[in-house]
């Protein structure tokens, strides 16, 4: 069984990390909608990256539903699975390097370990692992383990120099346990963690397996369901349900996506589960689906996009119009020639990034045509 509406929600999901991806550049000409919350709160561009974890466990229900306990996995599934983790780790790690000192160079001293595709490596590996060997009850204990754990941790152990509950950037837990075990030259240079502490850490992503989890559970109950438009209010009443949740929770444990706190999992739970009820209504219960086709595209090739994108982003900022210190590089000339001058500041980098995704599409639809779908 494939669920074209988990394709789309996958592609409006790619288009999005894009698009803010791409406006974030010109910061601080950007819409707020557009940027990450600084520290504590939620944007939408916050909703991007649990969106991607919450759809590799929705995925997940559906490629690992037939290994049961009459039908246990082979070595090959472990097998696969660890191979996959790693080719995402090590795509990590080498548009870190590219990003720390250029395209065409390869220097290790100084290379952030983590980043984004690190983080969806590890969780998806041990949710994976989980899914496998754990029953569902035991599932959905772990995931409130870790959860509450987390919380408890980041709220009530002591760091040194700094002391409980303290949720800055460099004095909160995770950041401890991250500078104890990745060396300080390894981890986030960037938005003032200065080396200490780092966005996609090691121990803040004990809770974004968590964000997997919940699409897992969310993709069996689907399962179970029939397509109906019954099935969409539910998801809404479950999105709605974690909405109210996180909002509260965050209450005394900050909604905060750089450190992934358990409010903030389950907030933006709820707002995927909305997202998620949209699509499905609209795709597979009432089956109105032109809207959809580019984004379905997109979200077949979802990681080769996401890597190929990150790669553009990269080049246009290492690379240079002209020569001399003072030559602008390749992102800002073409925005401060091509759409600042008739768009504005604001309105040229959401059009830099509207024109950007629209090329991702193009490259989309064409690997599409070709029947070129490339899987890690």
């Amino acid at each position: 069984m494939r669920l074209t509406s988990l394709d789309v929600f996958r592609g409006i999901t790619i288009a999005g990390m894009i698009l803010v991806n791409m406006a974030s550049i010109a910061e601080p000409n950007v819409y707020p909608p557009l940027l990450h919350a600084d520290w504590h709160g939620c944007t939408p561009t916050d909703l991007v990256f649990p969106f991607f974890l919450f759809i590799i466990g929705v995925a997940m229900t559906f490629s690992l539903s037939k290994y049961t306990e009459e039908n246990k996995p082979t070595s090959t599934v472990y097998w696969r699975i660890l191979r996959r983790a790693a080719i995402l780790f090590a795509l990590g790690l080498l548009l870190n390097v590219f990003w720390n000192k250029g395209v065409g160079t390869f220097d290790f001293s100084s290379i952030r370990i983590m980043g984004v595709l690190q983080r969806i490596s590890l969780a998806y590996l041990f949710a994976s692992l989980a899914v496998l060997n754990i029953p569902r009850k035991g599932l959905w204990i772990l995931a409130g383990v870790l959860l509450i754990g987390y919380w408890l941790a980041m709220m009530y152990v002591p760091v040194p120099g700094f002391g409980a509950g303290v949720l800055t950037r460099e004095g909160n837990f995770g950041a401890y346990i991250d500078r104890l075990i990745i060396p300080s030259s390894h981890l986030y240079k960037g938005d003032g963690f200065n080396f200490m502490g780092d966005p996609e850490g090691l121990f803040s992503t004990i809770p974004a397996i968590v964000s997997v989890f919940a699409g897992y559970f969310t993709g069996q109950w689907i399962r179970n369901q029939p397509v109906k438009s019954r099935t969409s209010v539910g998801l809404v009443l479950f999105g709605i349900g974690c909405l109210i949740i996180g909002w509260v929770w965050g209450l005394t444990f900050p909604i905060n996506k750089k450190l992934w706190t358990s409010s903030y999992v389950v907030f933006t739970t709820g707002w995927a589960l909305i997202l998620l009820a949209a699509c499905y209504e609209l795709i597979e219960v009432r089956r109105i689906r032109r809207w959809s086709k580019g984004f379905e595209v997109m979200g077949l090739n979802a990681i080769a996009l996401f890597v190929a994108s990150v790669l553009l982003i990269k080049i246009l900022v290492k690379t240079n119009i002209g020569s001399g210190e003072k030559a602008p590089n390749t992102f800002d000339w073409i925005y401060n020639n091509l759409f600042v001058p008739w768009a504005g500041a604001f309105n040229g980098s959401l059009l830099f990034a509207i024109v950007t995704v629209l090329l991702w599409l193009a490259v989309a639809y064409g690997m599409y045509r070709q029947r070129w779908f490339i899987k890690v």
